[in-house]
């Protein structure tokens, strides 16, 4: 029997004067309200209330304790009625983690709305190229981009994206267009690196499998924006996101090559800790972008750049 159920109990029967008249508004019989009073009265070791055939009476003790019992219960009641309203509200602080250049050209600049929608809520911004761990550095949530395989997070598609390669029409009119992954060896490719470890490995698709293809350039770097301006500038070519190259990509800045080997499931998603009630900062700021993202025309009329 759990404890809050022995204090509400014994509250009702003192303010009822009876285990006759607590029962009824409980819905149990007397003798349930009885050995609800047992259970707390062995427990806490002392006598709360004499019992004789002319009623019930609260002892010195239980005088003491009634109005004890009151206050915890509103305490417990109100505790819960906050969090349960915590599901429904925006408010308190929100903080966020989200790559790099993404965060600057497709989040951070939401955020101002947002807030001015829910005044009472803070946010805080992280963006970083790095994958952080949620929970352990404090995170509520993060938006990232390509599969999720973390069992202990919940990933939310938030748009549609793939991995390309990419390059500026100048580029392949000089060096020729690269027609099968073979080809790859022999044109400049701008990679990324984290950490100083170059990333020369970019992943297709093949006859239904994944597959590495180990490529090399004159140029790498950890930052992805920078590398979108190579290839942007005609410098090399680039195994780009298409949210970030569609402007371009519309208006002829950039074309796409082995489009039949582009590597699906590498979508922008907003991801968060596994837990049993989702509040509610969490859950209307992923309704929040979702809605942004998909609005007609939105990511051929912005400014690109990012991993």
């Amino acid at each position: 029997m759990d404890r809050y159920t022995e204090l509400r109990s014994f509250v009702l029967v003192a303010e009822k004067g009876s285990f006759a008249a607590a029962s009824v508004v409980e819905g149990v019989t007397p003798v349930v309200m009885g050995r609800r009073l047992d259970a707390l009265e062995r427990r806490l070791g002392v006598r709360l209330m004499h019992r004789s055939t002319r009623g019930l009476t609260l002892t010195d003790l239980g005088e003491q304790f009634v109005e004890q019992a009151r206050q915890l219960l509103r305490d417990f009641d109100a505790a819960e009625s906050s969090i349960s309203e915590g599901r429904h509200t925006v408010r308190g602080h929100l903080v966020v983690s989200a790559p790099a250049a993404f965060g600057r050209h497709h989040v951070g600049p939401h955020a101002p709305e947002f807030r001015t929608r829910h005044p009472d809520l803070k946010m805080s911004f992280n963006f970083t190229d790095s994958v952080i761990d949620l929970v352990r550095e404090g995170y509520d949530m993060a938006i990232r981009i390509g599969e999720v395989t973390d069992p202990n997070y919940v990933a939310v598609r938030l748009y549609p994206n793939r991995r390309v390669v990419c390059g500026t029409p100048g580029y392949f009119e000089r060096h020729g267009v690269p027609r099968t992954l073979e080809d790859l060896a022999r044109h400049n490719c701008l990679a990324f690196n984290l950490q100083g470890g170059q990333q020369r490995g970019w992943t297709f698709i093949r006859d239904g499998k994944p597959l590495a293809v180990r490529v090399d350039g004159d140029l790498d770097c950890n930052d992805g924006e920078l590398l979108y301006n190579w290839v942007k500038q005609g410098l090399g070519i680039g195994w780009r996101s298409t949210w970030e190259i569609q402007a371009e990509l519309s208006r002829g800045e950039l074309v796409t090559v082995l489009d039949d080997y582009a590597a699906p499931s590498y979508d922008i998603q907003a991801v968060y800790p596994q837990q049993r009630y989702l509040p509610a900062n969490i859950r209307h700021f992923i309704a929040y972008l979702r809605e942004i993202y998909n609005a007609p025309g939105y990511w051929e009329g912005r400014a690109a750049g990012g991993a």
